[in-house]
């Protein structure tokens, strides 16, 4: 039986951390290039939350290319998972970026605060008064503390405009937005509890990581990414 065949939470978790010891040293690589990329917040709100998002779902891409290098379909390159994955997460970036900015702006609007508009754009925050006397996990909560707000404003985004399953139904099946959105949300419904157990999961996490291990944030994405193509096989690639 294959291992994604079943459905319960408690599987699916199981199954993400079998997944990522497959090839731990490609996950830690990349963890650690998302733990780099996600400083880019403190120079621009925009530009880190658009690198977020990125990373996010480029690293369903990889854990594609990896599920594909211990299959019987043939090895393909890692550049292969960069270059098939980059184009839509950068769609879906930008569009994750204006909803923030749109919200963002009428706040500031509604607050009487309209020059602080600019600020979404480009705010360098690596000054010395921001860094002096913060000890590593202070450190850490400064650095990444917008990158969980932002993992949870992208999955509230996936589960009210399109579905869990959107992005890799989009990559992997050439479905339209509409098209994977219908899909992806017929498949969920079919799963309420397991899913609902699985973003309650990755929102108390993204929580956890914003005050108590913030160091942990950029393992939380890889975790994400996991998630998210471990569940999307379970129901639309099974073997």
């Amino acid at each position: 039986m294959s291992i994604y065949n079943k459905t319960k939470f408690s599987d699916w978790l199981r199954k993400s951390l079998l997944f990522i010891r497959r090839d731990a040293w490609i996950w830690v690589a990349y963890t650690l290039f998302v733990a780099l990329i996600l400083c880019v917040g403190r120079v621009s709100y925009a530009l880190g939350i658009f690198s977020a998002v990125v990373t996010l779902f480029v690293g369903v891409g990889i854990a594609k290319y990896i599920d594909m290098k211990h299959s019987d379909t043939g090895s393909v390159g890692f550049v292969w998972a960069i270059k098939k994955s980059l184009p839509l997460a950068i769609i879906m970036g930008l569009m994750i970026v204006l909803c923030w900015f749109i919200f963002s702006a009428l706040a500031n609007i509604l607050n009487g605060q309209a020059e602080m508009i600019s600020y979404f754009f480009f705010d360098w925050q690596y000054k010395s008064q921001n860094l002096r006397g913060r000890d590593s996990r202070e450190l850490a909560i400064w650095l990444y503390g917008y990158a969980n707000i932002s993992l949870i404003f992208t999955l509230l985004m996936l589960a009210t405009f399109a579905s869990w399953y959107s992005y890799p139904l989009m990559l992997f099946k050439d479905y339209s937005w509409s098209q994977a959105k219908e899909v992806g949300r017929q498949e969920s419904a079919k799963q309420k509890q397991a899913y609902y157990k699985m973003l309650a999961f990755l929102v108390v996490e993204a929580i956890l990581c914003a005050e108590i291990t913030p160091w942990l944030t950029p393992v939380l994405y890889v975790l994400t990414s996991t998630f998210m193509y471990v569940t999307y096989k379970n129901f639309f690639e099974r073997t």
